[in-house]
Protein backbone atom coordinates (compact mmCIF):
# COMPACT_ATOMS: atom_id res chain seq x y z
CA UNK A 1 0.00 0.00 0.00
CA UNK A 2 1.16 3.93 -0.79
CA UNK A 3 1.29 5.79 1.91
CA UNK A 4 -1.23 8.35 2.03
CA UNK A 5 -3.28 6.21 0.79
CA UNK A 6 -7.07 5.13 2.59
CA UNK A 7 -7.28 1.43 4.39
CA UNK A 8 -11.26 1.62 4.76
CA UNK A 9 -14.01 3.95 3.74
CA UNK A 10 -17.87 4.10 4.34
CA UNK A 11 -20.05 4.98 1.01
CA UNK A 12 -23.56 5.08 0.96
CA UNK A 13 -26.05 4.55 -2.00
CA UNK A 14 -29.40 3.81 -3.07
CA UNK A 15 -29.07 -0.05 -2.57
CA UNK A 16 -26.31 -1.90 -1.24
CA UNK A 17 -24.98 -2.78 -4.46
CA UNK A 18 -24.33 0.75 -5.77
CA UNK A 19 -22.92 1.86 -2.35
CA UNK A 20 -19.99 -1.16 -2.79
CA UNK A 21 -19.92 0.40 -6.14
CA UNK A 22 -19.07 3.92 -4.95
CA UNK A 23 -16.77 2.84 -2.31
CA UNK A 24 -15.05 0.66 -4.90
CA UNK A 25 -14.89 3.68 -7.72
CA UNK A 26 -13.12 6.05 -4.52
CA UNK A 27 -10.50 3.29 -3.27
CA UNK A 28 -9.90 2.77 -7.43
CA UNK A 29 -9.47 -0.94 -6.75
CA UNK A 30 -11.40 -4.25 -7.76
CA UNK A 31 -14.33 -6.32 -5.47
CA UNK A 32 -11.74 -8.89 -4.60
CA UNK A 33 -9.21 -6.44 -3.07
CA UNK A 34 -11.77 -5.47 -0.26
CA UNK A 35 -13.42 -6.95 2.85
CA UNK A 36 -17.23 -5.23 2.36
CA UNK A 37 -19.02 -4.95 6.13
CA UNK A 38 -22.94 -4.17 5.76
CA UNK A 39 -23.48 -1.03 8.08
CA UNK A 40 -27.48 -0.21 6.94
CA UNK A 41 -29.26 -1.76 4.35
CA UNK A 42 -31.95 0.89 2.41
CA UNK A 43 -35.55 0.62 3.52
CA UNK A 44 -38.41 2.18 1.58
CA UNK A 45 -41.13 4.15 3.20
CA UNK A 46 -44.09 3.13 3.60
CA UNK A 47 -45.71 2.35 -0.12
CA UNK A 48 -42.17 4.10 -1.75
CA UNK A 49 -42.97 7.28 0.49
CA UNK A 50 -40.97 9.48 2.62
CA UNK A 51 -39.34 7.70 4.95
CA UNK A 52 -36.84 5.75 2.91
CA UNK A 53 -33.55 5.35 4.01
CA UNK A 54 -30.03 4.46 1.34
CA UNK A 55 -27.63 1.62 2.65
CA UNK A 56 -24.43 2.13 4.09
CA UNK A 57 -21.25 -0.07 4.13
CA UNK A 58 -17.79 0.31 4.54
CA UNK A 59 -14.96 -1.34 2.53
CA UNK A 60 -12.03 -2.32 3.92
CA UNK A 61 -8.32 -3.23 1.44
CA UNK A 62 -7.61 -6.97 1.99
CA UNK A 63 -3.70 -7.27 3.29
CA UNK A 64 -1.48 -8.54 0.85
Amino acid sequence: MTPGRRRSITAEGRTVKEAIEKGLSLLGVSRERVAVKVLSEESRGLFGMRGAKGAKIRLTLKTE
